[in-house]
């Protein structure tokens, strides 16, 4: 009886990011599929610097957190400049539906640390130094959302400094009206007690709350059926700040399992210093609302 010998090895071609010249980046081909979604180039663009197995994992899930917190940003400017402007409550309806559209965004965000949730201590620490310093601390597209959603950080912009264009986009938006500082004009506009000194405030300042806020909202909720969109649009607002701590927890976790209480790669004291952002409570009037209810 002939000797079994075991079946031939086979290697399953490994997707390792570049292999795409810039010769076939340029130009349309015959799928325009690929065309449209530029996928010569987005695939191109995943180029792991060691062999560790889990490096290609965290540069794609870094990838789309930033198409992600690209995708944000048009929305929420495109509801800041809706609300500045809204005269109607279809206009505030619109505002809202965006608002809305950004809130499956954001439940994406926070899904994408499952990609990471089995990442270890070992696995990362096989990586970690081949990208120096380099850190989410720098990502100005999350700076931009912050600043949207109405957070100032003092050393924000100084981290941009030797990248001009950068640093005066994110200036720019620093002393814009915040999401939130919309609504205010919003409720001013129809005729709610938001003082000249909120409503017409310093943007670079952040938003600390008003009891006069509170109170607005307040009227508003209980009067809803003349407030129906004021309504919607506070419980959306609240979505979001919620949804976007969620995500900080979220980073949070990841940080601890896979690098416990080491300090970050760009010099911040890493999972402490996440921790302290995680009990911040983006637009604030509609928690202390929260807390003394609606009587």
């Amino acid at each position: 009886m002939p000797a079994k010998t075991a079946p031939p090895k086979i290697t399953a071609p490994r997707n390792t990011g570049p292999g795409i010249t810039a010769a076939q980046r340029s130009g349309p081909s015959e799928n325009e599929y690929e065309d449209y979604a530029e996928l010569r180039a987005l695939l191109s663009l995943q180029r792991p610097r060691t062999g560790a197995p889990a490096e290609l994992s965290f540069i794609v899930v870094t990838q789309v957190m930033e198409l992600y917190f690209t995708l944000l940003r048009n929305e929420w400017e495109s509801v800041r400049d809706c609300l500045m402007h809204a005269d109607t409550a279809a206009d505030v309806r619109s505002a809202v539906r965006s608002l809305r559209r950004g809130h499956g965004v954001q439940d994406a965000l926070a899904a994408s640390w499952e990609a990471l949730r089995t990442l270890t201590a070992a696995e990362f620490d096989a990586f970690r130094e081949s990208f120096g310093v380099a850190s989410g601390i720098q990502s100005y597209q999350y700076r931009h959302v912050e600043f949207l959603l109405g957070a100032r950080h003092p050393r924000a912009l100084a981290i941009h400094e030797q990248t001009p264009r950068i640093h005066d986009e994110l200036a720019a938006q620093a002393a814009a009206p915040s999401l939130y500082d919309a609504a205010l004009v919003l409720l001013r506009r129809r005729g709610f007690a938001i003082p000249d000194e909120l409503a017409h405030r310093d943007h670079e300042a952040e938003y600390q709350g008003d009891d006069r806020v509170v109170a607005a909202w307040r009227a508003a909720y209980c009067d809803e059926s003349r407030n129906a969109d004021l309504v919607d649009l506070g419980d959306a607002l609240f979505d979001t700040a919620e949804r976007h701590l969620r995500w900080k927890q979220r980073h949070l976790l990841s940080v601890w399992r896979s690098m416990g209480d080491k300090p970050g790669s760009a010099g911040t004291s890493g999972a402490q210093w996440l921790e302290r952002g995680v009990h911040r409570k983006y637009f604030p009037d509609l928690w202390t609302l929260r807390d003394q209810g609606w009587a």
